[in-house]
């Protein structure tokens, strides 16, 4: 009886634990989406969603002991911050930034320097650490990090790169048997996909003032 006393007064808590951390988890899953949904519709307020999810998942992180993950995602809440501020007064006497699209010249020098990048911090992985698959870890890490940029920017085929990085996180989550991870990712996908159709929508429009009236809806409701 002692024993069984014993183990339910360890394992009680260990549940309990792992409710709120599971709770939190869903919290922050359903922001980011919020926050990409946001995003696709030019929404200010994703930028709010996205600086809510990266603290759950900071102090997530932190708490399961994944620092480099926690680390990652404080950089997120800064970028949370810039976008907010560049996408309410980034965008000169118009206060408020517009959908640009950069030359492939420009795209080919930022992959092959953030290619470059991944492949050095795939490198140390790969000697000082245990990670699985450091390359492709390192890679989606790096290309991730700038796309947060090019979001800020609003840099039209930030969406194209998203494509790529989840397509690649996929096959990452289902090699480690993350099947809910991986259809999660499926999603963002999706996504992905719609936000750069979107965006390329009023991009054009911008482009061709005789498009103008073509402007969906819900951007003429953004911001």
């Amino acid at each position: 009886m002692d024993t069984w006393q014993t183990l339910s007064d360890s394992l009680l808590p260990a549940l309990s634990q792992m409710q709120a951390i599971t709770l939190w988890e869903g919290i922050a899953v359903l922001l980011a989406i919020a926050y990409l949904w946001l995003a696709m519709k030019e929404h200010i307020a994703c930028w709010a969603a996205a600086l809510l999810s990266t603290a759950i998942y900071t102090v997530l992180f932190w708490h399961v002991a994944l620092l480099m993950e926690s680390v990652l995602n404080v950089y997120y809440m800064g970028m949370a911050i810039y976008g907010f501020w560049l996408w309410r007064w980034g965008g000169g006497s118009e206060q408020r930034l517009r959908v640009t699209s950069w030359p492939w010249q420009k795209h080919v020098r930022l992959i092959g320097i953030t290619a470059l990048v991944s492949l050095l911090v795939g490198a140390g992985m790969a000697k000082f650490t245990h990670a699985a698959l450091p390359y492709w870890d390192a890679a989606t890490t790096c290309f991730a990090v700038v796309n947060t940029y090019l979001v800020a920017k609003k840099v039209l085929e930030n969406w194209l790169y998203w494509v790529v990085i989840d397509l690649v996180s996929i096959y990452l989550y289902l090699s480690k048997g993350l099947m809910l991870t991986s259809m999660l990712f499926v999603l963002y996908v999706g996504m992905a996909i719609a936000g750069y159709l979107m965006w390329r929508r009023e991009w054009l429009a911008l482009a061709r003032p005789e498009l103008a009236g073509t402007l969906s809806h819900h951007q003429e409701r953004a911001l």
